[in-house]
C-alpha cells in the first residue's frame, strides 16, 4: 500500500488595514464644490446634479464603472465570446465637508458616515478658478482644504476611539490576561488615539499584524488609503503648468510620503463626454489625453483588489479578488464547490497566449503550469479549475 499523501500546508497571507473581501467601496472625497460630482458624472457617465451649491449632493450616488485594461480586450477579440464581463470599481459620490463636520457642522454625521462604508478615499483638490463656481472658503487653496478634510477625519477617528475604548478597557479589567485579543485591542486604540492626537493618520503609522487585526475591527477613517485627484482647468492641465502643481506635491511628500496624485481636469473630461465624436481629434490637437483611465486603474488598485481571467469561446470573464488569495478561495469566487472541492489550477500568463495564440501552443511551449492550494494567483493569470466534490453524507 503506497504511503499517505501529506496534506498540502496552506500558508499564511499578510495583513493589510481594511476589509476582507471583494465588494469594496472608494469614496471621492473634498469639501464643496471642488468638482466631485462633475467627475462622478464624468466617471460613471450619469448625469446627477452638479450645482454651484455646498451641499447639492446629500445622499451618497454610488455606481461602479468597468476597469479597462488592453489585456481583457484582447482576450475578447481573440477569443470572441458573446458574453465578456470585466472587472468593476465601485465609486461613491459624497458630499462636500466642511470645517466642524466632525462636530455635526453642515451634514458632517451623515457625510462622515457614508466614508466610513467606503474602503478607499478619492481626495478631490481643486485647483481651478471659476468665478461662477464659489469655493466654500472664499479662494482656492488645495492644501488648506485636504488638511480640513483630514483634521475632521481624525477628529471624528478620536471621538469613536473614547467611546469604544472604554467598552474594551471592561472586558480586559475581568478577564486580565486571560483575553489576550481584548488586551491587544485595548493598547492597540489606546496607540491609535495617541497617534491621532499628535496629527498623524492611522495609516501613515507602522503597526504589527496583531494591530492590524485589532484595528480592522473598528475600520477607522484615516486607515482608509488615498489618492489625490488634482482638479485642473482644462487650459492648465492642456500645458501641464499650474501654480499649484509643484506646492501641492512637496506638501504631500513631506506630509504623506509615496502618495499618489493624478492631475486630470474635469472640464475637460466633461467636454470629451458631451462631444464624443470630435473627442479624438481633439485630444490629438492639444497633444493631451484623457486621465480617467489611470484614476480608475489606480482606485482599484489601492483597494488591494486584482483579478485573474477566464476564458472561452462562451465567456471571458475578470474575477475580482484580493492581493494574496490563494488557488483555492480563487476558485471560490467562481463557485464555493470549487473551492470545497479543490485538486489544482491550471494556470497560463496572458503573455503566453498573446505570443502562442492558443492553449494548445501554450502547452506545447511548456508554458502551462499545475499549481496547489499555496499558489498566490497573480494579476492577469488565466485560470481554469480542478476540483472533485463528493457527497460524504449517508444515505
Amino acid at each position: 500500500m503506497p504511503p499517505k499523501k501529506k496534506e498540502e500546508k496552506v500558508e499564511q497571507s499578510p495583513l493589510y488595514l481594511g476589509r476582507f473581501g471583494t465588494s469594496l467601496k472608494i469614496g471621492i472625497v473634498g469639501v464643496p464644490n471642488v468638482g466631485k460630482s462633475t467627475f462622478f458624472n464624468v466617471l460613471c457617465k450619469q448625469s446627477i446634479p452638479a450645482e454651484n451649491f455646498p451641499f447639492c449632493t446629500i445622499d451618497p450616488n454610488e455606481s461602479r464603472v468597468a476597469v479597462p485594461d488592453d489585456r481583457f480586450d484582447w482576450l475578447c477579440d481573440h477569443f470572441k465570446p458573446p458574453s465578456k464581463v470585466p472587472a468593476y470599481l465601485q465609486v461613491v459620490d459624497i458630499a462636500g465637508l466642511v470645517r466642524g463636520a466632525s462636530e455635526g457642522e453642515g451634514l458632517g454625521n451623515a457625510f462622515l458616515s457614508h466614508i466610513k462604508a467606503c474602503d478607499a478615499i478619492f481626495s478631490m483638490m481643486r485647483v481651478f478658478e471659476d468665478p461662477d463656481v464659489t469655493h466654500v472658503d472664499g479662494e482656492v487653496d488645495p492644501i488648506r482644504d485636504t488638511e480640513t478634510i483630514f483634521q475632521e477625519l481624525r477628529m471624528k477617528d478620536i471621538s469613536y476611539l473614547n467611546d469604544n475604548i472604554e467598552k474594551v478597557h471592561k472586558v480586559v479589567a475581568r478577564m486580565g490576561d486571560k483575553d489576550k485579543a481584548a488586551k491587544n485591542e485595548y493598547e492597540t486604540m489606546l496607540k491609535a488615539r495617541d497617534l491621532l492626537k499628535e496629527g498623524k493618520d492611522v495609516r501613515k503609522c507602522t503597526w504589527s499584524n496583531k494591530e492590524i487585526e485589532a484595528l480592522n475591527k473598528h475600520l477607522l477613517l484615516t486607515s482608509k488609503p488615498v489618492i489625490y485627484l488634482i482638479n485642473m482647468s482644462e487650459k492648465d492641465y492642456i500645458k501641464k503648468k499650474g501654480k499649484w502643481l509643484m506646492k501641492i506635491k512637496k506638501y504631500l511628500d513631506e506630509s504623506d510620503p509615496g502618495a499618489m496624485m493624478i492631475p486630470f481636469s474635469g472640464a475637460l473630461e466633461q467636454r470629451l463626454l458631451d462631444d464624443p465624436d470630435n473627442a479624438k481629434t481633439f485630444l490629438e490637437e492639444n497633444k493631451t489625453q484623457s486621465n480617467l483611465s489611470k484614476i480608475i486603474v489606480q482606485g482599484y488598485k489601492t483597494l488591494g483588489l486584482q483579478y485573474f481571467f477566464t476564458v472561452g469561446a462562451d465567456e471571458v470573464r475578470a474575477w475580482t479578488i484580493q492581493r494574496y488569495t490563494k488557488a483555492p478561495q480563487a476558485a471560490g469566487k467562481i463557485h464555493s464547490d470549487m473551492e470545497r472541492g479543490f485538486i489544482k489550477a491550471e494556470v497560463y500568463k496572458y503573455d503566453d497566449i498573446v505570443e502562442h495564440k492558443s492553449e494548445t501552443a501554450v502547452k506545447a511551449a511548456g508554458r502551462y503550469r499545475m499549481e496547489g492550494k499555496n499558489y498566490e494567483v497573480q494579476d492577469g493569470d488565466i485560470l481554469m479549475i480542478k476540483f472533485n466534490v463528493t457527497d460524504t453524507k449517508k444515505k
